[in-house]
């Protein structure tokens, strides 16, 4: 039974920003990049915008009339149907786009950092997932520097004048013309949300590195290319970041610290075969992930209990929760009271005080930490979270596009399993031919085949060929069959999408060659 709770029971909100920011929802990466160059061009500030009304297609065509007789834009008024399909296919993002009666402009197309300038806040939202990437960059502000640098070409964001002579598409170079007579503002008197350090450090300053490594290519690709793998990097990162979270964060709560062994990993089955030996272990993965949803719902309960009672941070709430954390404390007897109090005396319809009583019979007396987290578990806070968990894990992984990260079949013989899109494989492999010389510059590198699979095990926890991981080293004959087969396809997706040529039946020659190269 789901418990219901009134306000004044002091349930607490499911959000501990020095764990997660994130609050678990459907969402767009899209918009959340809109969300995240707000962050950025703002400092982490909130801005408002100048324009008061919802933004529209009509209002935008206005705009773009407006910039017409001041010589900025040729042709518009002659040509409104081409305007009309520039605007929909090209620089705008629509709610429930294709609805006559719901559909609504939610923002333009993350294409330049102002895109947030033109923003309906209310059909762009991201449930703090923008907060959970700035923090992340924000670790490193030199990489965000560079980042904000090469999204705000075309723009001088000090004279708040465009830059003549950059060499930009003309979407970019719509989205400039567009939003330069919208002006927005900082709110210097708002709150500003503290946003701590990241919880796990290793895995921001990874992301950061693969920004790093993308920003390498700015001049060597197109702006779209570029912004198209920004995008599906956020994804991925937020992906591998969010399960890492779930799942090492009990181990955590169990060790007294954070300092444990990262032993996360996922199998990803590259066959395109529902049935194939190894979509097996890439489903069971999946399956692990979700069953400990239960103890990271726990865990965060269980630290937020201590991190109110002693007013301390995380390192010091998963300490004192090891090492001297009273169940007895008349602290969480009284929190116990005042939930019991809100409930009613008897009641056939609703969660009364009987069924309070009956839910906490299995524990001793007097542990009131552990009846307080188990009241906490069962109320209608976690319950949400459990149901939106994998809706939000299929939203940052891309699920079912190019892009996945995820693959759902929706019937239960093939239920969820890791995968790489070619699209995600493609923006990986780019990254990793990058090789860092004595110097501290890059340069681009072939790699073979087992390379390649051995660096994406090694840099992010997922597993092609698993002969060689630890996990797997008690194996036995159909298991390494299974990697075998997987691994060819492996080499089949790269031959498809343009990395690799068969050339010989040589090892030496079998290698990965970048599509885009730094020395060109």
């Amino acid at each position: 039974m789901i418990l219901k709770l009134k306000k004044e029971a002091g349930i607490p909100a499911f959000f501990n920003k020095d764990i997660l920011f994130i609050d678990f929802k459907t969402i767009k990466l899209d918009r959340v990049l809109t969300n995240l160059f707000i962050k950025m061009y703002a400092d982490g500030y909130s801005v408002t915008s100048a324009f008061k009304k919802e933004f529209t297609m009509n209002s935008l065509k206005q705009i773009l009339s407006e910039l017409e007789k001041q010589n900025e834009v040729i042709g518009a008024s002659d040509n409104p149907d081409g305007v009309d399909d520039w605007l929909r296919s090209s620089l705008l993002e629509f709610a429930n786009r294709g609805n006559v009666i719901k559909e609504h402009v939610s923002s333009l197309k993350p294409l330049h950092l102002l895109s947030f300038r033109v923003l309906n806040s209310k059909y762009c939202r991201d449930y703090r997932t923008s907060d959970q990437l700035y923090l992340m960059l924000r670790h490193n502000p030199e990489i965000m520097e560079g980042l904000s640098k090469y999204l705000s070409k075309g723009f001088d964001k000090h004279s708040g004048e465009l830059v003549v002579g950059e060499d930009l598409d003309v979407d970019t170079i719509g989205i400039l013309r567009i939003t330069r007579p919208l002006k927005e503002r900082k709110n210097l008197n708002s709150e500003v949300v503290e946003i701590p350090k990241p919880f796990l450090v290793q895995q921001a300053e990874l992301f950061n590195d693969d920004i790093k490594r993308l920003l390498l290519y700015k001049t060597k690709i197109p702006r779209t290319v570029f912004i198209d793998y920004l995008r599906i990097l956020c994804g991925f990162h937020l992906a591998i970041y969010t399960m890492k979270v779930v799942c090492l964060l009990p181990k955590m709560v169990e060790a007294g610290t954070r300092q444990i062994n990262d032993d996360w990993s996922m199998v990803v089955d590259l066959t395109d075969d529902l049935d194939s030996p190894v979509s097996f272990y890439a489903c069971k993965d999946i399956e692990r992930i979700e069953n400990t949803v239960n103890k990271y719902i726990r865990s965060t309960f269980m630290l937020h209990a201590i991190q109110q009672y002693k007013k301390c941070n995380i390192d010091e709430a998963l300490r004192v929760l090891k090492e001297e954390n009273n169940n007895s404390d008349a602290y969480y007897r009284v929190k116990l009271e005042v939930i019991e109090n809100t409930l009613p005396g008897r009641d056939e319809k609703e969660f009364d005080k009987l069924d309070f009583a009956e839910m906490l019979s299995l524990f001793s007396e007097e542990d009131y930490f552990n009846k307080l987290i188990h009241v906490y578990e069962k109320s209608i806070v976690a319950n949400r979270v459990y149901k939106y968990f994998p809706e939000f894990i299929d939203c940052v992984s891309m699920k079912n596009s190019p892009s996945m990260l995820i693959a759902d079949s929706r019937s239960r013989k093939h239920p969820r399993r890791g995968v790489l899109g070619s699209k995600l494989l493609e923006t990986l492999v780019q990254l990793l031919v990058l090789k860092q010389k004595e110097d501290g510059s890059y340069e681009t590198h072939s790699l073979s085949i087992e390379d390649l699979a051995s660096e994406i095990s090694n840099r992010y926890g997922l597993i092609i060929n698993g002969v060689h991981e630890e996990r797997f080293a008690n194996a036995d004959v159909e298991t390494n069959a299974a990697f075998k087969v997987n691994m060819d396809a492996f080499k089949n997706k790269l031959r498809q999408i343009g990395f690799y040529t068969d050339m010989s039946d040589a090892c030496i020659l079998q290698k990965i060659r970048p599509r885009y190269k730094l020395d060109e």
